[in-house]
């Protein structure tokens, strides 16, 4: 089989040079440890070098889109692993199901979703979206075709959910769906002046709705640090009424020579942004798309950050520190003089995932993200990293661009016990970054 060689950019902007790439089907047929180190190829939507392959073979999912089997009574769903949530959606909404946990895009595959763990909104209610996963098949590079799940190879079970797709090729996914009385949500606003407002809100809102997340303007210090906007949901209950529209989705522009994210852009946005958000606190019936993927709107929207792309930062900290650690991140951001678009602030809740490397711990995850300017950006990146960990605290791998092996072992000191579990033939830019040396 001959594969052409390409060059493959992540979401945040990197770059992975004299990929080859073959269709997972293809690869299915004749299974086989290259030369070449193997990595699964989903949308490409991971921010940092998770999804590269510098060198290596990339195989491409999205052929792998074949919904397998639907079961509309009881919402347990098997599809391939290269289906795109976006398509997911418009399949079991009408039929009264959501997909129990979803990312803050949509154009992500089934398996992406899988293999990151992601969380979403509702963590604290339901966990990661491992947490409802009821198997999967795994193709190894020795052609083992295996079914896994909680009772049967569980070891590569917990090993595949949150390992970065370096256990082997995931075919296709069984998955528990949430059932759902209509396709809208029954959104409640809330404006807040200080971090301790948010965690003192946060606390009381998890415990009534099952989706919660906060927009933090980044530019606030002094006795407003952290001020924000609080949004609150539940999937709303059935109504006669007519749905509210949708606003249609629109491509960015143009792709600009330098970043249009900069503090004075910023500042009048934070400030648009903030002041158009209603202050009644009223619930609000709005459609399910504009609440979890406020983004997917505007296409290929990472081009505002400019040729270089953007760097995402995201940690979770123990609720015990969460206060202290999060409001120095913030005071960091505004001493070095940077402005991050995307500042998202939300708790964790206790439910543990089955993956042995997933993400998320109970307390407090911030997301903050930045036009790439090289060494400046890398030295805050390095000084929020510091103070996450001096927090006993840990950062997102597949948002993450550029952390060191010393903070991945700390952000995840069971990586050796994950390691004997990674496939020979498999591996990524991220992988071989954090366990050099």
């Amino acid at each position: 089989m001959t594969a052409p060689l390409a060059s493959f950019r992540s979401w945040g902007g990197l770059a992975a040079r004299d990929s080859a790439i073959v269709d997972a089907r293809d690869w299915l047929d004749t299974p086989h440890r290259p030369r070449r180190p193997l990595l699964a190829y989903g949308n490409g939507r991971s921010y940092g070098d998770s999804c590269l392959n510098n060198g290596g073979t990339l195989i491409d999912t999205r052929g792998l889109d074949d919904i397998l089997a639907f079961d509309r009574e009881t919402g347990v769903l098997t599809c391939g692993a290269g289906l795109l949530l976006d398509r997911l959606l418009d399949i079991v909404v009408p039929a009264g199901w959501f997909p129990p946990v979803t990312p803050g895009t949509a154009f992500v595959t089934v398996g992406g979703a899988l293999v990151n763990d992601v969380h979403g909104k509702n963590h604290h209610s339901a966990g990661t979206f491992g947490c409802h996963v009821r198997a999967f098949e795994l193709m190894r590079s020795d052609g083992q075709r295996l079914i896994c799940a909680p009772d049967l190879n569980p070891e590569l079970f917990a090993a595949t959910i949150g390992g970065f797709g370096l256990t082997g090729l995931v075919t296709q996914v069984t998955l528990q769906l949430r059932p759902i009385a209509s396709a809208e949500m029954a959104q409640e606003v809330l404006h807040f002046g200080d971090l301790a407002s948010f965690f003192d809100i946060a606390a009381a809102s998890d415990a009534t709705h099952d989706y919660t997340v906060a927009w933090i303007d980044s530019l606030a210090g002094g006795r407003h640090l952290g001020r924000g906007v609080f949004f609150r949901a539940n999937h709303a209950p059935a109504s006669d009424a007519l749905a509210p529209r949708e606003a249609r989705s629109l491509p960015f522009p143009l792709k600009p020579p330098f970043p249009l994210i900069n503090r004075l852009t910023l500042s009048a946005f934070n400030w648009l942004y903030r002041n158009s958000q209603p202050r009644d606190g009223l619930a609000r019936r709005v459609p399910y798309r504009p609440f979890f993927y406020p983004l997917d709107r505007i296409h290929d929207w990472n081009r505002a950050y400019g040729p270089k792309g953007l760097r995402q930062f995201q940690c979770a900290v123990p609720m015990d520190k969460a206060h202290d650690a999060v409001a120095m991140m913030l005071g960091q951001m505004l001493d070095a003089g940077e402005a991050s678009f995307l500042t998202v602030l939300k708790l964790f809740g206790n439910r543990p995932s089955p993956g042995l490397m997933s993400f998320p711990v109970p307390g407090a995850t911030l997301t903050l993200d930045f036009p790439n300017r090289g060494a400046r950006t890398e030295r805050l990146l390095a000084r929020l990293d510091a103070l996450a960990i001096a927090a006993g605290g840990r950062i997102n791998p597949y948002k993450d661009a550029r952390m060191s092996p010393a903070t991945f072992a700390a952000s995840f000191p069971r990586w050796r016990d994950f390691a004997g579990h990674v496939d020979p033939g498999f591996s990524s830019d991220f992988w071989r970054r954090v366990t050099a040396g």
